[in-house]
């Protein structure tokens, strides 16, 4: 969940004074100057790959539960469980993924996990062209590209660390927040707009694309990459993959910071889960909103995904690490209570469904710059895949149930008390975070791990 100018040198310490040259030790009134970013070829491929994935994937949000909503009439409870389906890989792979990609280079299952999602997303328009699309297709993709996404977003967050120095690492990841803005303010307008115009599920076409040249892109990257070594035992054999699970278990529960980190994601993301599961049926169906309002909204709103991607870096710097991980997440069940009152006029659901995705957008890339870049700071480069995939199991590990719950309220309960309840429970998340030291983190360590 940047730097205002992002050619701006950093200090690393001491008053101005004249830049270092090769070699040169830091002296008394010098600093020394690190390059941006954006000069760093292999980072920008990697930058250039998840802009253009990231728009793809706008597209398809848009498009899939429509194409589950209107074209094949799905009830809310199926619409939910489309959802469940994408995010359960997280709860069934999530550990050993990470295990597993202690062990390998991360590099070539980034292109493999585009390359897959790319075939998976092709099967939509085939089958809709050929009459016999289903829901229970759309559950297979969305299981597959959920297992896919496993692997590739444990590798991606592993290897950034790999790619970059640690004291990059905040820049990093809010550079990285550049496209993800980008795309979604951008990209539901355009899927939204293709739905008008054309049938939804070729639509999804542009999704596989963009995994393609994704995948391409990363193939670039030509910085090597070493091939982690096996971990031994106290008897000198090599450990076995359960005991490595258990250690990315034991590290991420055992380390109080990023235990009370995870409690807090986990419980955000099960009440928005519960909120958004149903909300296509909320907003199509019931509420007869077009796709295009819809899309142009989220739009219009995810601005907030730039502003947050712009202000993370400085805001941590101004009021400190731990409040800006705090306060971001405070904003967001606040943000989700917003949709309780989204009406069926047109012009004024515009209006509130902007309103509350430009902070929740805000909020989510305040929050995940911060919180991410710490994690990464803080773990050991041959625990980044088991520390990060234990993440994923624990905070995205909520999200397939909070589809189920949300689907079975949804059912019994008025569409708007669903999101309330769902929006009620994202409000309690920041309750964790403020009961933990979290609150005492002034900035990001840089300590070589």
């Amino acid at each position: 969940m940047l730097e205002a100018d992002l050619a701006t040198e950093r200090d690393t310490g001491g008053a101005a004074g004249t830049p270092l040259r090769p070699g040169e030790e830091p002296g008394p009134g010098q600093r020394t100057r690190r390059p941006s970013l954006w000069r760093h070829r292999d980072y920008l491929k990697i930058w250039s790959a998840a802009t253009v994935s990231l728009m793809g994937s706008q597209v398809s949000q848009i498009a899939i539960p429509f194409i589950a909503a209107v074209v094949l009439h799905a009830s809310a409870f199926e619409v939910a469980l489309l959802g469940t389906f994408e995010m359960l890989p997280f709860i069934l792979f999530a550990l050993p993924a990470g295990a597993w990609l202690d062990r390998v280079r991360r590099r070539p299952v980034l292109i493999v996990g585009d390359f897959g999602r790319a075939a998976a997303l092709v099967s939509i328009p085939i089958a809709y062209a050929l009459g016999i699309l289903t829901v229970w297709q759309l559950y297979a993709v969305g299981f597959t590209t959920g297992l896919l996404t496993v692997f590739f977003d444990v590798a991606d967050q592993s290897y950034l660390p790999v790619l970059i120095d640690a004291e990059d690492l905040v820049e990093g990841n809010a550079k990285l927040q550049i496209p993800a803005s980008a795309a979604q303010i951008v990209g539901p307008g355009i899927g939204g707009g293709l739905i008008g115009l054309v049938a939804a599920p070729f639509t999804i076409l542009i999704d596989a694309v963009s995994f393609v040249v994704s995948g391409l892109m990363i193939s670039l990257i030509r910085k090597p990459e070493p091939k982690p070594e096996r971990k031994l035992a106290a008897d000198g054999s090599h450990t076995s993959l359960r005991q490595e699970i258990a250690e990315g278990l034991g590290y991420v529960t055992g380390n109080r910071y990023l235990r009370m980190i995870a409690g807090s994601t986990a419980t955000c993301n099960l009440g928005t889960s519960i909120a958004f599961s149903i909300f296509p049926v909320f907003a199509y169906v019931e509420l007869g909103l077009a796709p295009g309002l819809v899309g142009a909204a989220f739009g219009i709103g995810s601005i907030g995904v730039l502003a947050g991607a712009v202000l993370a870096a400085p805001l941590a710097r101004r009021i400190g690490v731990g409040w800006a991980i705090i306060g971001s997440m405070l904003m967001t069940g606040p943000a989700a209570l917003i949709l309780v009152f989204l009406p069926s006029a047109a012009l004024i659901a515009g209006v509130v469904l902007a309103l509350s995705n430009f902070t929740m957008g805000f909020t989510a890339v305040v929050y995940n710059v911060n919180q991410v870049s710490f994690r990464q700071a803080i773990t050991p480069l041959d625990m980044q895949g088991r520390m990060n995939a234990t993440m994923r199991f624990i905070v995205w590990g909520t999200m397939p149930l909070g589809s189920i719950i949300g689907g079975l309220l949804g059912t019994f309960l008025p569409l708007r008390t669903t999101i309330l309840i769902g929006a009620a429970v994202a409000a309690t998340a920041f309750m964790w975070l403020v009961l933990s030291p979290v609150r005492s983190l002034r900035e990001i360590p840089t300590a070589a791990r």
